[in-house]
């Protein structure tokens, strides 16, 4: 994902999850996990650490950053557009 790609959620995962048996609360809970560990890659690959290896503390610190940047430099200067 580049800093053009603003989903972490692709249209066709979306349409595979929308056809999984699955309850609205399950699939709500399917699109989270795929979003957060598309974000994840990203915290980890930006901080050259496996995802597996990456601590609260890390994460925590990555949003902060990224809050930083958002407010001193404005919006295009983040990776998150949201």
């Amino acid at each position: 994902m580049n800093n053009q790609d603003q989903s972490f959620l692709t249209p066709e995962e979306s349409a595979a999850v929308d056809m999984a048996l699955l309850s609205s609360e399950e699939k709500f809970l399917t699109r989270l996990t795929i979003s957060s560990w598309r974000l994840l890659k990203l915290i980890g690959s930006d901080l050259d650490v496996a995802i597996a290896d990456l601590t609260h503390t890390q994460i925590i610190a990555w949003f902060e950053k990224e809050a930083a940047l958002k407010r001193e430099q404005g919006l295009d200067a983040a990776k998150l557009k949201w």
